[in-house]
């Protein structure tokens, strides 16, 4: 399959997702395509492709600003918590793209995977208080 087929197949993929996805698949979503954008970019760093690597923390960027703006602030701490964390992550992005730093990609990267896996690990929970239209998908 030529780079240009597996790209138009990841499309559809990620398209077809997005739609059958409940909220909760929604930012599991988010939270693959920034790590999966954060690795193109670490890539990109050693190869010296720093268009590549705009290009994928820019899109990185985008993922983890949209996460904060999903947030709802009058949940609580946790949410406050996040959204500082979320904004600490974004300014390490900026940096790790100035810089071409891998070390700040790799410590988002690492503070991302935590939170999806906690995310990941509510999945069960989380099905169980959405309406049935939602879950039924």
């Amino acid at each position: 399959m030529t780079n240009q087929g597996i790209a138009q197949y990841q499309r559809v993929s990620t398209q077809t997702s997005v739609m059958d996805a409940d909220p909760h698949r929604l930012i599991q979503l988010l939270f693959n395509g920034a790590l999966a954008k954060m690795a193109v970019a670490r890539g990109a760093i050693e190869r010296k492709n720093f268009e590549e690597k705009n290009r994928a923390l820019n899109s990185a960027i985008d993922i983890v600003n949209g996460l904060r703006e999903s947030l709802n602030l009058d949940a609580g701490d946790l949410a406050g918590n996040l959204d500082n964390l979320y904004e600490y992550m974004i300014f390490r992005l900026f940096e790790a793209n100035a810089k071409n730093d891998v070390a700040r990609i790799d410590e988002v990267h690492g503070l991302l995977s935590q939170i999806k896996e906690a995310w990941d690990a509510i999945r069960e929970q989380a099905i169980a208080t959405q309406p049935m239209q939602q879950v039924a998908r």
